[in-house]
């Protein structure tokens, strides 16, 4: 400001003004979030506070001026932990909102009762909260202060400069109400319990859990909301704190089923000389429907949630993980492998076409094969004679992936059961010519072929592959 810059100045002036000046881009997310924060530590001063644009806060404090001495000094202690706090703020009391607002961002002070005019003539028009084009019409006829506008009659102002300017006036001098509406705070999740007496047996940790379970849940149900994670604290003798916390494989709100999972944290835990206090929150919720709970049966879906649970509290949730279906034709990307926690099951879409085996591997090289498909071969250093073979299957590459293992073009696949028991998966690229194609040494790998290319597979049933197992 003292070199000139102003908020709304573009960016390009700034900088032809100031080279020097440093920016960065604005996070609104996060303002928005640090002034939810400060509206939550203003109620210290007023049980009514509202946001006031997105810079501001507005209090509704009659009746606690004299708790603090006076409005002065509340506005000083205001000041003073703001200041202590790191926070650059500027305050105002007045008599109305809209002149707590205009005084509060052209200065800051105290307008004493009665003096609403004379606190606010002094103050530009555009402290009343009017749009831009309205106070650029009123500047062009001279009036450029509140003052300016005090003995002017209303009807006139309001059919050459609209019904908003007269109600931002009105409001500002309390002839219009505007009362302090207070955003409702976001409901949390948490109980408490302080004990007589310090504890340290399972048992009664566990029984003191169990109640505030009981009361956790009930604030979860009221509003239709599920733990994704439950955090246990208990707070020793020696001030020291042990934290207990699990995570759940579905929204789950049942008392009983979630102090099972916490039986095994809780012994655990070092008492130490003793446990005092006690506090259970949730800090992960979902939304969840009313369902009902308990019984004598247990119902297929909470039996996996907890299976799925309790296995993720001990080896990690993103260790436990599921098989969900893939929209793509080729063998190893038809599936997709998804921690089973955070995604939801997925009927396998049926294949229209020959079935695929139950095992899938990299393709391995067949050796000695011979007849199309071969009668006999080895694979795995071990012989096989085929009994009966279906197929071809042709599979197209998915031109747009550029996969290394399908650079050799399409597959014939076949299905073939042989004498010795196995059901084998083996394929072969016809397009291939076998003259490019090196002959392989049984149990070793191919040679790498010039150039950085990969080798096609030959045809005419000389070399095939094996790519999976059926049951």
């Amino acid at each position: 400001m003292a070199l000139g810059l102003s908020r709304g100045m573009a960016l390009a002036d700034a900088r032809a003004i100031c080279p020097d000046l440093a920016t960065r881009p604005a996070d609104l997310a996060r303002e928005a979030a640090a002034l939810a924060s400060l509206r939550r530590w203003a109620s210290r001063y007023a049980p009514m506070v509202a946001s006031d644009g997105p810079d501001g806060l507005m209090a509704d404090i009659s009746g606690v001026p004299h708790l603090f001495g006076g409005e002065a000094d509340l506005r000083d202690d205001l000041q003073a932990r703001l200041e202590r706090a790191g926070l650059a703020a500027t305050s105002a009391i007045a008599g109305t909102r809209g002149a707590a607002h205009a005084l509060a961002r052209h200065g800051g002070g105290i307008i004493p009762d009665g003096q609403l005019q004379q606190g606010l003539g002094r103050l530009p028009i555009t402290a009343l909260r009017i749009d831009h084009d309205t106070a650029a019409g009123l500047a062009r006829v001279g009036l450029t202060r509140i003052r300016d506008l005090l003995p002017l009659p209303r009807a006139p102002l309001a059919r050459r400069f609209g019904q908003g300017l007269v109600m931002r006036l009105d409001q500002a001098l309390g002839q219009h109400a505007e009362p302090v509406a207070a955003e409702p705070d976001a409901p949390h999740f948490g109980v408490r319990m302080t004990l007589p007496d310090p504890i340290g047996l399972q048992s009664d940790v566990m029984a003191g859990l169990e109640r505030l379970l009981d009361r956790l849940c009930a604030k979860l149900a009221a509003t239709r909301m599920g733990a994704r994670r439950v955090r246990l604290e208990l707070r020793r003798v020696d001030r020291g704190v042990v934290l207990v916390e699990i995570g759940l494989a579905r929204p789950m709100r049942d008392p009983t089923r979630i102090a099972a999972l916490f039986a095994k944290g809780v012994d655990d835990i070092d008492a130490g000389f003793g446990i005092d206090a006690v506090r259970l929150t949730a800090p992960v919720v979902e939304p969840l429907a009313p369902e009902q709970i308990g019984g004598s049966t247990v119902r297929h879906e909470d039996a996996l949630a907890d299976l799925l649970s309790s296995l993720g509290n001990r080896i990690g949730f993103d260790r436990v993980l599921r098989l969900l279906p893939a929209d793509s034709l080729i063998p190893e990307r038809s599936q997709i492998i998804a921690p089973a926690a955070y995604s939801a099951p997925q009927t396998q879409p049926r294949h229209k076409g020959p079935s695929r085996p139950i095992t899938l591997f990299a393709p391995e090289p067949v050796t000695t094969a011979s007849g199309h498909p071969p009668n006999h071969f080895r694979w795995r250093r071990m012989r096989f004679t085929t009994l009966r073979a279906m197929g071809p299957e042709r599979i197209t590459p998915e031109w747009w992936f550029d996969d290394p293992a399908w650079r050799s073009g399409l597959r014939d696949y076949w299905r073939v059961e042989t004498q010795e028991g196995p059901r084998l998966w083996l394929f072969v690229t016809p397009q291939a010519h076998s003259a490019d194609w090196p002959a392989p040494t049984e149990g070793k790998n191919w040679p790498a072929p010039a150039g950085g290319k990969n080798w096609p597979a030959p045809a005419g049933g000389k070399n095939w592959y094996v790519q999976g197992e059926f049951a």
